[in-house]
């Protein structure tokens, strides 16, 4: 017999290495697409709304639909990875979310569309966890930066890259072309993971003891949330349908954990909770969801308000977190392999948070430039948040918890967002009226700082005690006065954001000690 080549073996390990990155490649493309597209319908849903004739109260379902099918998908990844294997679990999902894409492009009305969007949500929403679970189960540790990095980056830019990609089509092109954007680069992804990606054997019989009746809670309590915290703003916290609604999930949500750790094959091992690496990264990730899905969402509503910016103009104008993102990504991934992740996470929430809290002193006149340094700060601080917190969160758990622990891990992030706008909307639109209200008062009151604010020159101050009595007066101030309302509610919406950002920092300081990138927690 003739002795192996070690050449050629050598050769076969570079090309199954060339295969995985391709494959891991393709998987990312299948998960930037998916979060991409939410950002791209949310820039233009006033296009969709009028090519379809789709009424007013009724188009935030297009998106509503889509979240609250995606959040019930995430934490379901776990399961179905372990039963059919992460490349046919990968392959259907980008195959039918492709389908479901081209669905919505045909689109003739609006329950048509909402089915598409559900299915596109389901489907997208698996994802993202695959993909994060991806990065443990097919690289070896001095790898792993660096694919978390790579998935990470696509992650975050997908929601700052979507309102310049959403408004270039809005304006140069139909609205179907929202949705078919999708169709190239999801059979692109989907051919190259089947052909890429590892083949492995699932364990079908798992899905035969997929409980049904928790699958069931799960959804309730999940969907029931994301209702909630949607109509909240509108109708009030503590009004009877919210009440009921977060009530409902709060029970279904319960009797799911109950149900869940006395099962023998759970949908969801929340016992890996005990870890407390785990449930440390879990906490920060919920924190940057409410930031980050924060921040891309109160930058469009400023832009298009205050400044009346178009979707395009808006994505110019947000991209620069984009940019900075990518070119500080290197020294991300540099010092995530060297150093204690607890240290470089509480860094970046550090800087997370303080590029918060300097968005949080915006005026009427503030644009590209007043708003280009405090993206430079959080653009340079997301990797930092996001990078050390997966290690916490997922490096130091045996392969076979890894799935269901990245559905878990991004699961909270949406769910960080969700709450986050929630209360973002309950800021602006509850405290708008309370500061006009206030500011209507101290113009009658001659308050020279006060005309200052709302924008009226300093020589009508002689005329402040007409604007109680004089019509005319009144309705060409009250425009003034609202807008300027906006913007200090809109800033405080900022600080908010920012503070519960600062006191998340707390968190890294109950990370286990020795969680250092690179290397193994205790006790695994």
């Amino acid at each position: 017999m003739t002795a192996p080549d070690p050449t050629a073996e050598e050769a076969q390990a570079e090309r199954l290495s060339v295969g995985t990155w391709l494959g891991f490649a393709a998987m990312c493309l299948g998960m930037f697409m998916a979060v991409l597209d939410i950002q791209v319908v949310a820039t233009s849903l006033p296009a969709i709304r009028t090519a379809l004739g789709i009424a007013d109260d009724r188009m935030s379902w297009i998106q509503t639909a889509y979240l609250i099918a995606e959040i019930i998908a995430i934490p379901l990844t776990g399961l179905l990875t372990r039963a059919i294997s992460m490349r046919r679990l990968f392959a259907a999902a980008v195959g039918v979310f492709t389908l479901a894409s081209i669905g919505c492009a045909a689109s003739t009305g609006f329950a048509t569309l909402i089915a598409g969007r559900v299915v596109q949500g389901f489907s997208g929403g698996m994802l993202i966890p695959l993909v994060f679970s991806a990065v443990f189960l097919l690289f070896p540790l001095r790898f792993q930066g660096v694919a978390t990095t790579l998935a990470g980056m696509l992650a975050v830019l997908a929601p700052t890259v979507g309102p310049i990609v959403g408004g270039w089509i809005t304006e140069t092109g139909s609205w179907h072309w929202l949705f078919l954007v999708n169709v190239v680069p999801g059979i692109l992804a989907f051919l190259l993971g089947l052909a890429t990606l590892r083949r492995e054997a699932g364990h079908p019989t798992l899905l035969r003891s997929l409980d049904v009746g928790g699958l069931a809670l799960l959804a309730l309590s999940l969907a029931s949330l994301q209702i909630g915290l949607k109509q909240a703003p509108d109708d009030g916290w503590l009004s009877a349908p919210v009440l009921g609604l977060l009530g409902a999930s709060l029970l279904a949500g319960a009797w799911f954990v109950a149900r869940m750790l006395g099962a023998g094959t759970p949908i969801v091992q929340l016992r890996t909770f005990r870890d407390r690496g785990f449930a440390v990264g879990c906490g920060l990730s919920f924190i940057l969801g409410m930031g980050l899905y924060g921040s891309v969402y109160l930058m469009p509503v400023f832009l298009a308000f205050m400044r009346e910016h178009g979707p395009l103009e808006i994505g110019i104008v947000m991209l620069v977190t984009g940019v900075t993102q990518l070119l500080t990504a290197p020294l991300a991934v540099a010092l995530e392999q060297r150093a204690d992740a607890r240290l470089l996470t509480l860094g970046g929430f550090l800087l997370f948070g303080a590029g918060l809290a300097m968005s949080g002193f915006a005026t009427r006149q503030t644009d590209f430039d007043g708003m280009f340094w405090p993206q430079v700060v959080r653009g340079g601080a997301i990797m930092f948040c996001l990078l050390p917190p997966t290690r916490l969160a997922l490096g130091g758990l045996l392969p076979e918890a890894v799935p269901d622990a990245s559905g878990v891990f991004n699961l909270m992030r949406n769910l960080g967002g969700a709450i986050g706008i929630a209360l973002i909307d309950t800021v602006i639109y509850g405290r708008s009226p309370v500061i006009a209200e206030a500011l209507a008062q101290r113009l009658v009151d001659s308050d020279a700082k006060a005309f200052v604010i709302v924008g009226l020159p300093l020589d009508r101050l002689k005329d402040a005690a007409t604007l109680a009595n004089d019509p005319d007066i009144q309705d060409k101030v009250l425009p003034l006065i609202q807008k300027a309302a906006l913007v200090e509610a809109i800033d405080e919406a900022w600080i908010m954001l920012a503070a519960i950002t600062f006191a998340g920092c707390a968190l890294t300081l109950l990370a286990p000690r020795g969680a250092a990138s690179g290397k193994p927690m205790p006790g695994h």
